[in-house]
């Protein structure tokens, strides 16, 4: 019963580390003093917890390359209560995206707004919450 008893206990405490070590701050992954602001179209939506990402293709000005760009967004029922829906952006929709790049240079950005069809809307970042 006692063997049973801390085996039980190992594996709770074991799984109620998980959520933690894969929740990450702000500055963990980001840099607020590289902000970026791009602009591009829609290529697929992930709309789950604890981060929505949305993909988009991002054109170079200069070589006309294009370049699939990933931006973290909060949580759903976050963005919800700024007035995102899961349909509020379709693949194709252009959008133009305000953050903060990636420490290790990726294509990935943290978004303090997005801009669709003429509306900004927060984006829930987590630059200002845990830093």
């Amino acid at each position: 019963m006692k063997r049973s008893f801390l085996g039980l206990a190992l594996v709770l405490g074991l799984l109620a580390s998980v959520p933690l070590a894969a929740h990450h701050s702000f500055s963990a992954e980001f840099d607020a003093a590289k902000p970026v602001t791009l602009k591009g179209w829609v290529t697929k939506i992930d709309w789950t917890n604890p981060h929505v990402w949305i993909y988009m293709n991002v054109k170079d000005e200069k070589s006309g390359a294009m370049t699939n760009w990933g931006f973290e967004m909060g949580p759903p029922h976050l963005l919800q209560g700024q007035g995102w829906t899961r349909n509020s952006l379709k693949i194709g929709d252009e959008v133009m995206v305000e953050g903060s790049m990636a420490k290790n240079g990726s294509k990935r950005m943290n978004a303090r707004s997005v801009t669709m069809n003429g509306v900004k809307l927060g984006a829930g970042s987590s630059q200002n919450i845990n830093q």
